[in-house]
């Protein structure tokens, strides 16, 4: 597993930091260029994609229908900026009775909570593995992008109970948009241990500039494309 320090390092996004964590120096992600161009870079990259993807979301509309019927898209309650609760919009992946599975089984829900993850998942609908591990599933969260509750690039969006694991680091995440694309997506997704995750959100805090979001954009997406750490 990579660790974030050489992550960065390794991909190219390492250089000259405008601060270092536990410096006085402004995070680069506090600066309010940064942050103005992310944004339009933002909805510039959601808005052609959801024109140029367009036919793909009708085919994965047909796919879950024909597999479990509707609904198409599933929400969950995620947390943003501030801390402020919000909805994740994604393709159905799951049963519909996904969470009375859990509440069912003691020993799977234990399993689930220790990473927010399952290894061998006993909720997905028949194309739901082929969607999480390409991450099709995720391609509506560009209306999230577009509505500013998500940027393209940013520490991955947590769910209830993950405020907690994060520690003192949440006021960290609480500072930033989360992201579709970021360090933790490309540097493994699935096997990263969930103390290096929460290392990621902090280096990406001190270290982001608009050429790193495009460079860890870029490795997102070979990473989806390589199936790398997919589930």
């Amino acid at each position: 597993m990579i660790k974030p320090t050489s992550a960065l390092e390794n991909s190219g996004l390492a250089g000259e930091p405008s601060s270092e964590p536990g410096s006085h120096r402004l995070p680069r992600y506090e600066h309010r260029f940064y942050r103005v161009m992310k944004r339009i870079f933002d909805i510039i990259m959601a808005s052609v994609a959801l024109l140029v993807l367009f036919p793909v979301f009708i085919l994965i509309a047909i796919l879950v229908v024909s597999s479990d019927g509707g609904p198409i898209l599933f929400k969950h309650r995620r947390y943003g900026l501030g801390g402020k609760p919000f909805y994740i919009y994604k393709f159905r992946s799951m049963r519909k009775d996904a969470e009375q599975i859990l509440e069912r089984d003691p020993a799977l829900k234990e399993q689930f909570l220790k990473g927010f993850k399952l290894d061998h998942d006993p909720r997905l609908i028949r194309f739901g593995k082929f969607l999480r591990s390409t991450s099709l599933d995720e391609l509506p969260q560009f209306i999230n992008i577009l509505k500013g509750e998500m940027s393209v690039v940013g520490p991955r969006p947590i769910m209830d109970g993950e405020q907690e694991r994060y520690g003192a680091a949440y006021e960290t995440y609480k500072a930033m948009i989360p992201g579709c694309a970021g360090l933790w997506q490309c540097n493994g997704r699935s096997q990263v241990d969930y103390e290096d995750r929460i290392k990621y959100t902090e280096e990406y805090y001190h270290y982001a500039s608009l050429r790193r979001d495009v460079l860890i954009l870029w490795r997102t997406i070979l990473a989806v494309l390589r199936r790398e750490g997919a589930q």
